[in-house]
């Protein structure tokens, strides 16, 4: 098996964990499978990086144009704000000729700059992807997921999202077995999909600033097999149902269906990835009903049934 080369790409203003996360996860493959990666960290200048937080970060060396990566990786950061020209000409010359370009948080607003993501889909961190969309109009820009994958270009959100998406790609590479190892070792998640929402329901939404509207957001999310129709949740409010709606759009920025069906989609496919009860039995415990309006869901939401989901997302088991 040909060793792959891993550069990550390295600039003042740079966040710390885009760096290490990723990293942390190749060197653990190479650590699991021998040989399999080269992981390179490399500057401008070959100088040494201040990361966002402060930290003081050594590459290997400088950016040149001798490199030949398989795998070219650029973290976002505040230095993707206003990133040096020689950046992103470099960014653009060589992202370009890589076998795989990856970006995690705002790096993929560096990748947008050297025209990398023109006609592509792509995602970043949620504060900064109505900034993509509205500075790059020809990138097909996806706020919800954590990572999105197009061709040979994999952009990921936030932060974190750049382990799941290091993670899929480990298991791309070398099986799955290898990608459980490491994420055991990192204490993590084997890998959230690619589609999972970089918020959850509880955090897309806004809380509610009166506490009998947070006691019903809570309510709903702990009970989404119970009777969740506006009239229901307005006694438990004890207000009238126009009001408890107006209210709870007001406050949380959605209307309580909307509230009401994104609680029951996660906690749909929270079953379906971590169990093995079956399509009716879950669509029953999430509020559904019925296998076949749980299937409508799915489909209105995430282009999928429930059990292509289950296939292609719950860990295979563990011997």
């Amino acid at each position: 098996m040909a060793q792959r080369t891993v550069l990550v790409v390295l600039f003042d203003g740079v966040q710390s964990l885009d760096v290490t996360g990723p990293v942390e996860v190749f060197t653990g493959a190479e650590k699991a499978v021998p040989g399999t990666y080269r992981i390179v960290t490399a500057s401008l200048d070959g100088a040494a990086v201040r990361t966002s937080s402060g930290l003081a970060l050594v590459p290997d060396g400088p950016l040149t144009d001798t490199h030949r990566p398989h795998t070219l990786l650029v973290p976002g950061g505040q230095g993707t704000r206003r990133p040096d020209p020689r950046l992103v000409e470099w960014v653009r010359a060589r992202g370009s000729r890589a076998e795989r370009l990856v970006s995690v948080c705002t790096g993929a607003i560096l990748l947008a700059r050297a025209g990398l993501l023109d006609g592509r889909r792509a995602t970043t961190h949620w504060a900064y992807c109505a900034t993509l969309a509205r500075d790059h109009p020809a990138v097909e820009v996806d706020a919800d997921p954590i990572y999105v994958r197009d061709g040979h270009v994999s952009t990921s959100a936030g932060v974190t999202s750049g382990i799941d998406l290091a993670l899929a790609l480990v298991e791309e590479d070398l099986g799955r077995e290898v990608a459980l190892t490491v994420a055991r070792h990192l204490v993590v998640f084997l890998r959230r999909p690619g589609n999972q929402a970089q918020f959850s329901a509880q955090l897309a939404a806004q809380t509610a600033r009166r506490e009998p509207l947070r006691d019903v957001q809570q309510w709903i999310t702990e009970h989404p097999a119970a009777d969740l129709s506006v009239e229901t949740l307005a006694a438990r409010a004890r207000l009238s149902p126009r009001h408890f709606a107006r209210a709870f759009r007001a406050e949380t920025g959605t209307t309580p269906g909307r509230y009401v069906d994104r609680v029951r989609l996660e906690h749909a496919r929270r079953l379906l990835e971590d169990t093995a009860d079956g399509v009716e039995e879950i669509s029953r415990a999430s509020g559904y009903g019925t296998p076949e309006a749980m299937r409508r869901a799915f489909l209105r939401a995430l282009g999928t049934g429930p059990a292509e989901y289950r296939r292609r997302f719950r860990p295979a088991p563990v011997h």
